[in-house]
């Protein structure tokens, strides 16, 4: 059984007992969140694809750590302008684990 969920501007498909990094959510390590924005849900024979989302489905997981990710380095560059800039970006990210998908 898997679903496909939207959070962060991004999809992704997750399976129960997947570990997952997505855009910094709210709450402690520990603590449920439960995503309620399903775009398709599959278990076994039958998929629900929703129109946008599927009525009925959730995904409940756990957070289990939050943290920065790998420094991008930013190099903007204008040649025979003596123009040159350099800066980094690190994302904050929070890890999750899924625990149960609901289909409807």
């Amino acid at each position: 059984m898997y679903a496909v969920i939207e959070t962060g501007g991004k999809q992704y498909r997750v399976e129960p007992g997947q570990t997952l990094s997505v855009e910094k959510l709210p709450g402690e390590c520990g603590d449920t969140v439960e995503f309620g924005e399903v775009l398709l849900v599959s278990n076994e024979d039958k998929v629900a694809v929703g129109r946008p989302r599927v009525a009925g489905a959730k995904v409940t997981a756990e957070i289990v750590e939050h943290g920065k990710d790998n420094k991008v380095i930013v190099f903007k560059f204008q040649r025979r302008k003596n123009y040159r800039r350099r800066y980094g970006h690190r994302q904050m990210y929070t890890s999750i684990k899924i625990n149960e998908v609901v289909a409807p």
